[in-house]
């Protein structure tokens, strides 16, 4: 089973707020887009958009998103009135193809990042714009796959200060699992829900913040 971000019913709205929030943010408000896309991590916005509040998904427009996100981090700016790019900017899409990535993983946008930057998310415009959006979630989990060393359950279960044999002792997962896990023999992001639950328990953290930004096949 594989926990996405939030309903689908809110996707394409979701992925046309943060498309139109990059271009508006670049192309009116003149920000460089590594910049605000920190400002954006820094919010509460980003957080907001990763658990699924409706409000923000559905709810709100890219610039009213831009501004939110620029009030919150304390950024100067001058209101301005929206002006539409012709067609779909690179910063668009970049956005619009983000929400999408983070939707199907529940991924952090700041963990995404952390792989691969945004300035190398927008550099996959082309040719992948012209793609079906699944060709461009499979190169993200490529560049990620190759770039992350720790899982997300390894590097929790070391800052919490547990060893494989206790963390299988107090979420009662068995030992073999865990290492299956950390070593990604057995891909977390198809676990069960009775399986995350007693690990995300046990490390004091969400059950999000266990999964991969990566797809693999598994001998499960």
């Amino acid at each position: 089973m594989i926990i996405h971000a939030y309903d689908k019913l809110y996707l394409e709205k979701a992925r046309t707020a943060l498309g139109r929030m990059l271009d508006f943010a670049v192309h009116n408000l003149k920000y460089d887009l590594s910049t605000f896309f920190e400002l954006f991590i820094a919010s509460s916005v980003a957080n907001r958009f990763e658990y699924g509040d409706f409000t923000i998904l559905a709810g709100k427009s890219g610039i009213e998103l831009a501004y939110m996100v620029l009030d919150e981090t304390g950024a100067d700016y001058k209101r301005l009135p929206p002006r539409f790019t012709a067609g779909r900017s690179e910063e668009y899409w970049t956005g619009w193809a983000l929400a999408y990535y983070q939707w199907l993983t529940a991924i952090k946008f700041s963990d995404i990042i952390r792989a691969v930057p945004i300035r190398e998310v927008c550099a996959l415009y082309s040719p992948y714009h012209e793609m079906d959006i699944r060709h461009f979630a499979d190169k993200m989990n490529e560049l990620c796959l190759h770039r992350r060393t720790k899982t997300r359950l390894k590097q929790l279960r070391q800052l919490v200060g547990l060893s494989q044999r206790e963390l299988a002792e107090r979420s009662g997962i068995s030992l073999r699992t865990i290492q299956q896990f950390e070593q990604r023999k057995r891909n977390i992001n198809k676990a069960q829900i009775d399986t995350l639950l007693p690990l995300s328990m046990a490390l004091y953290c969400d059950v999000r913040d266990l999964l991969e930004p990566l797809e693999q096949t598994t001998t499960e």
